[in-house]
């Protein structure tokens, strides 16, 4: 399947875009005519003070997220709350390699996303205060970058298994990313037809997720069983390579260079300590038990430069990957505690 067969609503529910213009990004360069995919959940009040921002994950559309974690009775319930999840840039459905310049796409930061969400949020629907900001992975990577640049308009901020600013061993795993697909013949230095010319590197890619996304416990177990699969090899191909196997290789590589250079106290006075010392938000700062990405012990070490933070361990068997919805449990522990959260 072809990129832009793929990266439809088909395949990803239904969104609308929204054009921000010429975007000009932090590390220089423009995308013209740059559109935000975002869709939207519930009414906003009067007040415009209910709103939830949630932003996407590395690979992730608005669907996976709306699907886990929004519904009525849950934390992000779009009876209380006008819940609006905005896709990153570079994720297939927001501006893109392959919906405008291919392997010439510019280089993007997350502070680019956050930035660009600002605009749409307060454009579009004249938003100035969000009661929460909550994303998981690269969506907390955005979610602390909000909290930092806009902390007079975030009132509460739940960064899930992600942290505010890269460490080394992350950097390592995602220049694998990286490699996985740029050593790829068939990627030609982005210039492929189609994206999935890029099968080797794609499988490559698909097999390291499978290595760090879910915990060793998780293998150990068999738990890949309570998902329908008869075998270790066969969650690997008909689940892990599946699905990275329609994406968009130089989209992949959007996101994980973003990812690897991901870094709340770049381009400001201070360090890391100064930076979250400075977040106003009311934070939980969410970290997964047996995650190989962003150890608990990670989180932990930036919570406690946020002043009147919390880190809440999330129990389960499935590593980072839980925050897919693969264990029930897990996700009755976010919701719990989100709707403590919101209610501080």
């Amino acid at each position: 399947m072809d990129a832009k067969a793929y990266y439809t609503e088909d395949n990803h529910g239904a969104y609308q875009h929204y054009d921000i213009g010429d975007y000009v990004l932090d590390g220089g360069g423009t995308i013209n005519n740059c559109q935000l995919a975002y869709t939207t959940f519930g009414e906003l009040n009067a007040a415009k003070d209910n709103v939830i921002l949630v932003p996407t994950w590395f690979s992730g559309s608005h669907q996976i997220m709306a699907q886990v974690y929004v519904g009525k009775g849950r934390a992000l319930d779009p009876e209380k709350y006008f819940i609006v999840i905005i896709n990153q840039l570079g994720n297939g459905l927001s501006s893109s390699p392959h919906t405008q310049l291919a392997n010439n796409f510019p280089s993007v930061q997350i502070s680019d996303d956050v930035r660009a969400q600002h605009q749409l949020l307060t454009e579009k629907f004249a938003i100035s205060s969000l009661a929460l900001v909550v994303g998981g992975s690269m969506g907390a990577q955005q979610s602390y970058e909000w909290a930092v640049r806009y902390p007079d308009m975030v009132k509460r901020a739940a960064p899930i298994a992600g942290t505010a600013k890269v460490t080394p061993h992350n950097s390592i795993f995602t220049q694998a990313i990286i490699d996985s697909i740029t050593s790829d013949p068939a990627w030609q230095d982005g210039r492929y037809a189609i994206s999935t010319d890029v099968q080797l590197g794609l499988q490559r890619l698909a097999k390291l997720f499978t290595l760090m996304g879910w915990s060793a416990e998780f293998f150990n177990k068999e738990r890949w069983r309570a998902l329908g699969f008869s075998s270790m090899d066969e969650f690997i191909t008909d689940f892990m390579i599946a699905y990275f196997a329609p994406m968009d290789a130089n989209s992949l590589l959007c996101m994980a260079k973003k990812w690897q250079q991901s870094d709340v106290s770049h381009g400001r006075d201070g360090d890391l300590a100064t930076v979250l010392s400075g977040i106003k938000a009311k934070v939980f700062v969410l970290s997964i038990e047996g995650d190989l990405m962003f150890p608990p012990a990670d989180s932990e070490i930036e919570q406690q430069m946020i002043p009147g933070s919390e880190h809440h361990v999330l129990q389960t068997t499935d590593g980072h990957f839980a925050i897919f919805g693969t264990d029930a449990a897990f996700i009755e522990q976010v919701d719990g505690h989100l709707k403590t959260l919101l209610v501080m």
